[in-house]
């Protein structure tokens, strides 16, 4: 049970539209590291997590992606506010106006349709969270390649807070994983006893 507030978490206000920047920004959506795969793999993976301080952890985190992508959401909605068949034809944006006029869609920006594919959730505390640590690096690379980019600062704002927000969830989920491991030991985790893999193949 979520209690959603009508506020985005880092507000959006630009002013001069952009299809092409809109074009860009779009894979923090519907990307291979984007927003919607983020919390789709944080809110899946929390049910397995044998660890309930860190399955909360992914629940948090799932729900502040979700906010994520109202943030992306919004500025793509406002990069394309108005837009005519022209403006889309001008700045590439056109093979996507074909598809979707200037509804927000998730995609990459190489044009990719958002699937399934794009997150793990594998059951597993050390795989998951190995992986999650990766997602959120990725995701924080993917944003400084946008930084790098735009120069509207409309549209950087917004990106280095979230840009920000990864490196946060980062270092939580580093935090998670020395919680999980603290658990564990040369009985139970290979990373402690590098026979523990042939103990385990001879079953």
């Amino acid at each position: 049970m979520w209690t959603y507030e009508k506020r985005l978490q880092y507000p959006v206000k630009i002013t001069k539209p952009c299809p092409k920047t809109a074009s860009l920004i779009i894979s923090q959506f519907g990307g291979p590291d984007g927003e919607m795969a983020a919390s789709m793999r944080y809110l899946s993976q929390r049910y397995t997590m044998p660890n309930k301080e860190v399955g909360g952890l992914l629940t948090d985190i799932g729900t502040e992606e979700l906010a994520h992508l109202e943030v992306i959401c919004a500025m793509i909605y406002q990069l394309t506010k108005n837009l005519t068949v022209e403006q889309a034809k001008t700045a590439g944006f056109d093979a996507y106006y074909v598809d979707h006029t200037t509804a927000v869609w998730p995609t990459a920006a190489a044009g990719v349709p958002f699937n399934a594919c794009e997150f793990q959730s594998k059951g597993d505390a050390i795989t998951d969270l190995f992986e999650n640590l990766a997602a959120e690096q990725k995701a924080r690379t993917t944003y400084d390649n946008l930084i790098r980019i735009i120069d509207n600062p409309e549209v950087r704002e917004p990106l280095k807070f979230l840009r920000a927000r990864e490196v946060v969830h980062f270092q939580r989920f580093g935090e998670a994983l020395e919680r999980v491991k603290a658990n564990l030991d040369s009985k139970n985790y290979y990373y402690y006893n590098p026979e523990f893999d042939k103990q385990l193949l001879k079953k």
